[in-house]
């Protein structure tokens, strides 16, 4: 059974006013235990959550409170939840798209333009080709061309290969062994994809689609023969030109907006 905390005394808030200490509602209890064994994997990715009278004997709570704890877990696109006889609760791995929806909201919130944003990823992007012409693992030039085949087998499909170009840049932040920059960029590119559609205008035609995957081929070749220089300058000049088109379709000032 849950428990709330119990507080000896308030704190001291400023000029020496004492401030109230906020009790949770046992509902966000509930919903830190079940949040808990997700993130530590006690539960994994399509698992089912016991049944709600199984939850209610558990937490020792009643099925309003339960529900509201679902409530919070489903904003957080923890679990799913079903209705009916054959019903319940499913377990869903934290997902870096609800990361970036409310990353996206704060950027908004402050009048973050793209500009701004893409600007982040010049920060990021250029060292991490750095690095893996540094270390060049074999794995990591063969998974990077096998990539470029799927572009190839798509250069004909102008939509398909421009949903496919991104995972490139994505690609490489991982190969780089770095979850923290993996998290960020992956983050930044959710939230600038709507954008980035009307930015990737310019990969419509065959010419264009033909001189990207050439520059992705061009960093593999630099990684390959371990050119640390050549692939981060060469990744920042493409970064450059591709942001240079995006917000020449979108406009260099543009906020990012999620509501658009």
């Amino acid at each position: 059974m849950l428990r709330h905390r119990q507080f000896g005394a308030a704190k001291g808030g400023e000029n020496g006013k004492v401030s109230a200490v906020r009790v949770p509602k046992t509902a966000e209890l509930v919903a830190a235990r079940i949040r808990r064994q997700i993130v530590r994997r006690e539960l994994e990715e399509g698992d089912p959550l016991m049944s709600e009278a199984e939850l209610m004997v558990e937490f020792g709570v009643s099925r309003p409170t339960l529900r509201e704890a679902f409530r919070i877990l489903e904003v957080e696109s923890l679990i799913s939840v079903t209705r009916g006889s054959r019903g319940g609760a499913r377990v869903h791995a934290p997902n870096i798209s609800v990361v970036g929806r409310y990353a996206g909201l704060l950027l908004q919130h402050s009048d973050t333009t793209l500009e701004d944003v893409q600007s982040a990823r010049l920060v990021i992007e250029p060292p991490v080709a750095r690095r893996l012409a540094e270390k060049r693992g074999a794995a990591v030039v063969e998974t990077l061309r096998a990539h470029i085949e799927q572009e190839k087998a798509l250069q004909d499909d102008a939509p398909a290969f421009a949903e496919l170009c991104p995972r490139f840049h994505e690609l490489l932040v991982e190969l780089s062994g770095s979850q923290t920059l993996t998290l960020v960029v992956g983050m930044l590119h959710d939230i600038v994809e709507s954008h980035a559609k009307l930015g990737l205008f310019h990969l419509q035609d065959p010419k264009s689609i033909a001189r990207a995957i050439r520059s992705h081929e061009k960093l593999v070749d630099l990684i390959e023969a371990s050119d640390a220089d050549g692939a981060e300058q060469h990744w920042h000049k493409h970064i450059s030109a591709a942001t240079r088109l995006m917000l020449n379709a979108v406009g260099r000032k543009t906020v990012v907006d999620l509501f658009d």
